[in-house]
């Protein structure tokens, strides 16, 4: 028997974690409940221990229970950790690491996988900080199971209602069946190249790695083995995968051909299409009121590259488009130019999307073009993961 550990954590959502422990006890698996101050507000321990048949841990102090089963071997004795309802005050103390009660010592403390179901008012769901959280979690391998839209007790409308038990049932089947991409490995370009011109200065974009690394992280949490290409990020490195740092686009190529085979490629780099005859010394000015000459010769193209046909060439080939102009026509050109199986084409002319947290997208396929509204870019690294999860069934 699986078995998993439920915490339940503080809001009006949280009656829905009686029916998750009563789905999740007729799906065979075991149910130990730890339950927060907040938490004890809504639903009480009676009832938690009377659907798991189990004592429900609430104190971390407690002499009997350290005795007993210490926080250390409750946080590893489960295979999943699954916090239902999370808050916003539980999802902060996870990203920043608190451990001032049971439920965060725990989340600190375990070697397994998490799994969150977030609810909270809506505003606190769309806030700067909540969604920060929420990116720097996921790309420390922790599965989310985004919040429902619609009313809420407050009176307000929109994103931050628990989803429903048997979808959150359905996450924590996929995650401890270690996800629909088990066995299947991965290759992820994410960030920008920087092409040197001299000793100090390069060519570059504004390319965060924001969405790259999300869709790694993504793809991990769905079982997949991920190998990330990253050009220059400020970004914390990913959790649970093999990470590989580069700075140009043909260092970049040249990891990937070492990364191959491969079952799936996801080239979300925004690699530069040229490199310079880079100078020795540094380039300055001369007086004569005229820049050098800088000779560019064309990079090698990743994802032209790894979609031709032969032994080598991963069952699906995403692509990404950044464009200003006639988005679905060029990214549909792209699709057909570099013979790759999707495309996922952004327009980024004065947007706010390259280098920010959101993003906008039409996903160009052989069977035509879905409009993917938009939403934060770890949102849509686990649509994305998701849909490609559903390739592979």
């Amino acid at each position: 028997m699986k078995r998993i550990l439920l915490i339940v954590s503080g809001g009006i959502a949280a009656y829905k974690a009686l029916e998750l422990v009563r789905l999740a006890a007729k799906a065979g698996y075991g149910v130990t409940a730890v339950l927060t101050e907040a938490g004890k507000q809504f639903v009480t321990p009676l009832s938690l221990q009377a659907l798991t048949g189990a004592k429900v841990y609430q104190d971390l102090f407690s002499l009997t229970d350290e005795s007993e089963m210490g926080h250390i071997e409750l946080s590893r004795a489960a295979d999943l950790v699954v916090v239902a309802p999370a808050t916003a005050n539980i999802l902060a103390k996870m990203a920043g690491g608190l451990s001032n009660d049971l439920a965060s010592t725990l989340l600190l403390a375990t070697d397994k996988r998490v799994l969150v179901a977030p609810a909270m008012n809506v505003r606190m769901w769309e806030h700067a900080a909540t969604q920060a959280n929420i990116a720097l979690l996921q790309n420390r391998g922790v599965l989310v199971v985004q919040p429902d839209e619609g009313p809420m007790a407050c009176g307000e409308y929109g994103p931050g209602r628990l989803a429903e038990p048997p979808v959150i049932l359905a996450a924590i089947e996929a995650a401890l069946n270690d996800g629909p991409l088990k066995g299947k490995h991965a290759i992820v370009t994410s960030g920008p190249t920087h092409e040197p011109i001299d000793p100090v200065r390069y060519l570059a974009n504004r390319s965060s790695g924001k969405q790259g690394h999300a869709i790694a992280a993504a793809l991990a949490a769905q079982g997949a083995r991920v190998t990330l290409i990253s050009g220059p990020v400020n970004l914390p490195d990913p959790f649970g995968l093999t990470l590989v740092k580069v700075e140009t686009a043909r260092e970049m190529f040249e990891a990937v051909q070492a990364a191959l085979p491969a079952d799936i490629a996801v080239c979300a780099a925004a690699v530069a299409d040229w490199h310079v005859e880079q100078a020795t010394q540094k380039l300055k000015k001369d007086g004569s009121g005229k820049p050098p000459a800088l000779n560019l010769s064309e990079n090698p193209d990743i994802l032209a590259t790894i979609s031709k046909p032969g032994p080598q060439r991963p069952r699906l080939v995403v692509g990404f488009a950044a464009e200003t102009e006639k988005l679905e026509e060029h990214a549909t050109a792209k699709r057909a130019r570099k013979n790759c199986d999707w495309v996922v084409a952004n327009n980024v002319g004065g947007t706010g999307i390259m280098g920010g947290d959101e993003n906008e997208v039409l996903l160009i396929t052989a069977k035509g073009t879905e409009s993917w509204a938009r939403m934060g870019k770890a949102a849509l690294a686990q649509k994305l993961s998701t849909k490609i999860g559903e390739f592979f069934e």
